[in-house]
């Protein structure tokens, strides 16, 4: 049972990173999960950059993969499962980039909508 839950914490993790990278487009459909987008990020980038700063799920799987007589991840989530897996640490710096200009155009987006929609209810 813990490798099926560790198996499945694993993919939880890889949604909230799909979230983090992606969450501010869905509120352009849904303004109010800014808010919850907002709380993820914040956490995202904390967690790595203040040095000892855990992240919940990688300690889940850790502890997960330990009732397995596992080790836990060496290096943590990203880099066991996405550095030079999924994407080659020489695109680490491009990709980086790529995600902080998708939040910005995600945010700026969800903004302007907002907006529309706050001086359309107005003028009604």
């Amino acid at each position: 049972m813990a490798g099926f839950l560790a198996d499945v914490t694993v993919v939880v993790h890889f949604a909230a990173l799909l979230y983090i990278g992606l969450g501010g487009f869905l509120a352009w459909v849904w303004p109010k999960t800014i808010f919850v987008h907002l709380a993820f990020v914040v956490w995202g980038v904390a967690v790595n950059v203040v040095p000892g700063l855990p992240c919940p799920l990688t300690t889940l799987e850790d502890w997960l993969r330990a009732r397995q007589g596992l080790g836990p991840l060496p290096g943590g989530f990203n880099e066991y499962y996405i550095y030079d897996d999924l994407i080659p640490r020489g695109l680490l710096p491009v990709v980086m980039v790529g995600a902080i200009v998708l939040l910005i155009v995600s945010y700026v987006g969800a903004y302007l909508l907002w907006r529309r929609r706050t001086v359309l209810v107005a003028s009604s």
